[in-house]
């Protein structure tokens, strides 16, 4: 009986508010109770009168669609309220507009010609390498790192291997070092920035630091953004 098919679609339009949101879900569960009251419709009229449709059969189906649909509904009340945590958690990351920042990973900013990041070697190596790339994965800058364990920092300012400057921007710097054996050595890397920004980039809410947007799970410590000093010269007549 082509009734059968209406649990597979309910089923589907189930399993898909896991994967989509739940105004997707809604559409298809719209799209499929159509194709069956259709279906239905067309069934009650070329029925067989010796063997008439099981009504308990179609009744059970109609009960089940009216179960999905709820659940669809519930999961777009927990869509919003996500929403509204997510934009609650921005509003509460405006506070951070203007300090610095440390973050895990390699990724940077380079802002007025200066950066600043962290290197911890596992133990020390016989050998390590800095490079820097740009966004578009171009190598810009590569050196001699420092081979001693422990946590380096590391001021660049925008220099490039050709001897221009590079133009301020997001990059990355990665650390290879190798031990006597040739293995390469466990390195954790960390950035530092200012904060200009906070927003929610794919459900997660964020940091930026300029054109680097940072998620809030990979900031380390926060800090108070020196303040630039000026000189006061008094000329006395």
């Amino acid at each position: 009986m082509l009734l059968g098919g209406l649990s597979d679609a309910a089923s589907a339009a189930t399993g898909g508010t896991a994967a989509t949101t739940s105004t997707q879900a809604q559409d298809k569960l719209k799209k499929d109770l159509n194709q069956f009251l259709n279906l239905l419709v067309t069934q009650l009229q070329n029925q067989d009168p010796l063997e008439p449709l099981d009504a308990n059969e179609f009744t059970a189906q109609l009960v089940q669609f009216a179960s999905v649909e709820q659940q669809i509904y519930q999961n777009s009340n927990l869509e919003k309220l996500v929403g509204m945590q997510q934009t609650s958690q921005v509003g509460s990351m405006v506070n951070y507009l203007g300090t610095t920042i440390e973050a895990e990973g390699g990724a940077f900013n380079l802002d007025n010609g200066a950066a600043k990041f962290s290197y911890n070697l596992e133990k020390g190596a016989v050998e390590s390498t800095m490079t820097i790339q740009d966004a578009a994965g171009k190598t810009v800058w590569t050196t001699a790192a420092s081979t001693d364990a422990g946590k380096q920092i590391y001021n660049w300012d925008g220099s490039k291997s050709d001897g221009t400057k590079a133009p301020d921007g997001a990059y990355k710097v990665t650390i290879s070092a190798k031990d006597q054996a040739g293995n390469l050595i466990n390195v954790a890397q960390t950035a530092f920035g200012r904060v200009t920004g906070a927003g929610a980039n794919a459900g997660q809410v964020t940091l930026s630091m300029g054109a680097v947007d940072i998620a809030m799970e990979k900031i380390l410590n926060v800090q108070e953004t020196p303040k630039a000093t000026t000189t006061t010269t008094t000329t006395t007549q």
